[in-house]
């Protein structure tokens, strides 16, 4: 009877890691969108430390999303389980 409740567990982590990669890449698409709508509102197109602050920093919150994306699990198939054995 524990098949079936591992599986759901295991779903439950993977919606877990897809919902929290989808925070990270939303927060990370919100910086970069910061940084370059921030200068054309401002009327100055110029890039500056600021921009390339923020820019820097949703890059590397989208680089982290994909890495949260990594820690998914894959579900044990029997022949996966054989051949540990």
């Amino acid at each position: 009877m524990s098949g079936p409740r591992l599986r759901d567990t295991l779903l439950i982590h993977n919606e877990r890691v897809k919902l929290l990669a989808g925070f990270a890449n939303a927060v990370s698409l919100g910086l970069i969108g910061f940084a370059i709508l921030r200068p054309m509102t401002e009327g100055t197109l110029s890039v500056n430390a600021l921009t390339l602050g923020w820019g820097s920093a949703g890059l590397a919150l989208h680089l982290v999303s994909h890495y949260i994306l990594g820690m998914l699990r894959k579900e044990d198939t029997r022949e996966d389980a054989h051949d540990r054995l």
